[in-house]
């Protein structure tokens, strides 16, 4: 039993070895420059190695940007079992600490973005969707239920809601990623950015029936950082 547990914990490691090294390479070349001959030569590995724990090089960016995922939502989750916390202070500090950990990689996520939006690689978003509503929706769900007992929230079924909100969230993130591009090519201005991403936090607060400005789906500090 022990050694049964101390060959996965190796093989886990091992697996996590090949996440490092994509990347770092994602980040310095580019997910299209990077070939898995890159990825074997960084770790002196084999082909065999490397097909023992993925399919293609495209399970592979599937795996890196889904570990991306499960360690910013293990980020922000403290803060929603936080019992000193109001359910619109955890709904405000979700977002920002989500805001706040993609600016701490940036880095990673702007090569992230260049693969995210190639029309080669959508299954690989749409599998990533339905992994980041997995993650996620729980604590949507657990935060607007709180928010209901407050009475702050007009929500019949936090569970269904929180689908909803999930829906909005991933279409902000699409809108801020086409938005992203159109602003380094300077064919939209700065404020346009602003009106388009607050029509979102206005649809997402008539959702949860909470006061206009009540959320924060985006601070200016992370809007300048983005797009100023």
């Amino acid at each position: 039993m022990a050694r049964a547990a101390q060959a996965t914990g190796v093989r886990e490691l091992r697996r996590e070895a090949f996440l490092d090294v994509a990347q770092r390479l994602i980040q310095s070349k580019g997910y299209e420059q990077m070939t898995v001959q890159d990825v074997l030569d960084a770790l002196d590995a084999s082909r065999g190695a490397f097909y023992h724990y993925f399919d293609s090089k495209v399970a592979l960016l599937e795996a890196v940007v889904e570990r991306t995922a499960i360690q910013g939502t293990e980020a922000v989750a403290p803060v929603v079992a936080d019992p000193n916390l109001s359910a619109v202070e955890k709904l405000t500090h979700l977002f920002s600490g989500i805001a706040s950990y993609k600016a701490e990689r940036k880095e990673l996520m702007l090569a992230l973005l260049e693969v995210w939006y190639s029309d080669d690689n959508a299954l690989v978003r749409d599998k990533l969707r339905q992994s980041s509503g997995t993650l996620l929706g729980p604590l949507l769900a657990s935060i607007l239920r709180q928010g209901k007992a407050e009475g702050v929230f007009s929500v019949s079924s936090p569970e269904d809601s929180a689908h909803v909100l999930l829906w909005l969230l991933q279409g902000a993130q699409d809108l801020a990623g086409e938005l992203f591009f159109a602003r380094q090519a300077n064919t939209i201005t700065y404020e346009s950015v602003q009106g388009r991403l607050a029509a979102y936090q206005d649809a997402l607060e008539r959702v949860l029936g909470v006061p206009a400005g009540a959320l924060g789906l985006v601070d200016e500090a992370t809007l300048r950082e983005w797009f100023g």
